[in-house]
């Protein structure tokens, strides 16, 4: 290959190189905000206005309603000697 034809192959990849590197530039450069939070009209901002319930099963409260009993009933037995 001559030395001349390298160059501008070498030119010309440079150049590409230089295009690509100035868009992700730009598509990197921070944006304006105006402040905290989501943005309005953002796709998630619906679902975080609205959290969703925990559902606790039956068995669940269940347990959770025996165990309160039991802590109840050892209060009542402390309350009870002192």
């Amino acid at each position: 290959m001559e030395v001349s034809r390298i160059i501008a192959e070498l030119d010309a990849q440079i150049s590409k190189l230089q295009q690509a590197r100035a868009l992700l530039a730009g598509a990197s450069a921070p944006v304006a905000r105006s402040g905290p939070g989501r943005p309005k009209g953002s796709k998630n901002a619906a679902a975080a206005a609205a959290p969703r319930k925990r559902k606790l099963s039956p068995e669940g409260r269940k347990r959770i309603a025996d165990a309160m009993k039991k802590r109840w009933a050892e209060r009542r037995r402390q309350n009870a000697k002192g």
